[in-house]
């Protein structure tokens, strides 16, 4: 992550608090997920079932995490949508032995995806497949097959295979939720300094272009020929408003599509 703490520094984001939503079927391991990615001396030993919904936090190199670890039970689920707001992140955590409940471990995701708070948002979403030490469990690729992970086209995600208990495939998956949310974070706290910034930064290139185009012009064009040295000025200038204006416009669509809405 050095190299997203030098472009923080440089952009002047310090440490930046994601809040994520943890959310999946009662008895999926969230809450024990949550616990062991606290530091050793915060972890809980007795974990017991979440009525409606816990705050917890963790921190990485680069970011402070503020989870809301939302109950999964069926009572509780319509609780979900009130957070959906101010989630910049989702962890989904599925059950990869609970067989019989994946039809619903599926409904629930479809209807977070089409959720208005939700559908038209670039959330990054992290999947653990847990209770991989299960003997019945499935492989992530199962898991992410059942789930119809593939058809997720407007947002990014990731699947890791996990055991809470021993808090195997854990760190992957934090590895990438920091990655993708501190990339988002950067765009979306300064998308509009960035863009001008390689605004700038394209029009000086192109302008030396320009001179230098005119520079080679005059060495071998002749002073008399007034009509040649006017055409290649006005083509060498729109060539390089050409590739200055076709380079903003690439920046600003990768620099805006990443940004969440």
């Amino acid at each position: 992550m050095g190299l997203f703490d030098k472009l923080a520094g440089w952009l002047g984001l310090k440490k930046k608090e994601v809040h994520v939503l943890c959310l999946g079927l009662d008895n999926s391991g969230k809450t024990t997920i949550i616990n062991k990615l606290k530091p050793s001396n915060a972890q809980t030993q007795d974990i017991v079932p979440t009525v409606g919904f816990n705050i917890e936090k963790f921190k990485t190199s680069s970011l402070s995490f503020t989870v809301f670890d939302m109950s999964g039970q069926g009572r509780y689920r319509n609780l979900w949508e009130h957070y959906y707001k101010e989630g910049q992140a989702i962890i989904f955590v599925i059950d990869s032995s609970d067989k019989l409940r994946m039809v619903v471990a599926k409904e629930e995701l479809d209807a977070l995806l089409n959720h208005p708070d939700i559908k038209h948002r670039r959330l990054p979403i992290l999947f653990f497949a847990n209770k991989m030490d299960l003997r019945d469990a499935m492989s992530s690729v199962k898991v992410s097959q059942l789930l119809s992970l593939e058809n997720i086209k407007d947002k990014p995600w990731h699947i890791c295979a996990s055991d809470a208990l021993k808090g195997e495939g854990l760190q992957e998956g934090v590895d990438w939720l920091q990655g993708i949310s501190y990339v988002i974070l950067l765009l979306s706290f300064h998308s509009v300094k960035l863009f001008h910034f390689v605004r700038v930064f394209f029009f000086i290139i192109s302008f030396v272009f320009f001179l230098s185009i005119s520079a080679v012009r005059s060495n071998y064009t002749v002073s008399t020929d007034a009509p040649s040295h006017i055409c290649l000025s006005f083509t060498s200038l729109t060539y390089t408003m050409l590739t200055y204006n076709l380079s903003v416009s690439l920046t600003k669509a990768c620099t805006f599509n990443l940004v969440p809405k």
